[in-house]
């Protein structure tokens, strides 16, 4: 089930301090998503992750990659965690800071289709 994901509650209180301290693209996107008529949660720990977004209805993890994710360690990182999280069934679909700032509104449709929202709300 989406809403019996493997927990690490040793994992809150970063999870809180990135939900106080998001990235500017992170801020942006989730100024969107907020708007949205279905559940998401920020920072959410699943599993020995802390996922930047997640949506269970429809098993879904936004995630916004930022120069930290630059590289081939954190490329290798990123896809062992990706294969991860889709073995618990959910779906990772990363967003290139760039793409947030950049392309917005295809960021933002890209979500609302992927999320099934009926009648999306326009961008802020």
């Amino acid at each position: 089930s989406p809403y019996h994901l493997p927990y690490n509650p040793k994992l809150v209180p970063r999870a809180q301090e990135l939900r106080r301290n998001p990235t500017p693209a992170e801020s942006k996107l989730w100024s969107y998503l907020k708007t949205l008529n279905v559940r998401i949660l920020r920072q959410r720990p699943i599993g020995n992750f802390i996922v930047d977004f997640y949506c269970p209805v429809a098993l879904l993890v936004f995630e916004v990659d930022g120069e930290s994710h630059d590289g081939l360690a954190a490329e290798v990182y990123d896809l062992e965690r990706t294969r991860v999280l889709g073995g618990h069934g959910l779906n990772v679909v990363r967003f290139t800071n760039g793409e947030v700032f950049g392309e917005f509104g295809r960021v933002c449709n890209e979500v609302w289709v992927l999320t099934g929202v009926p009648n999306p709300p326009n961008p802020p």
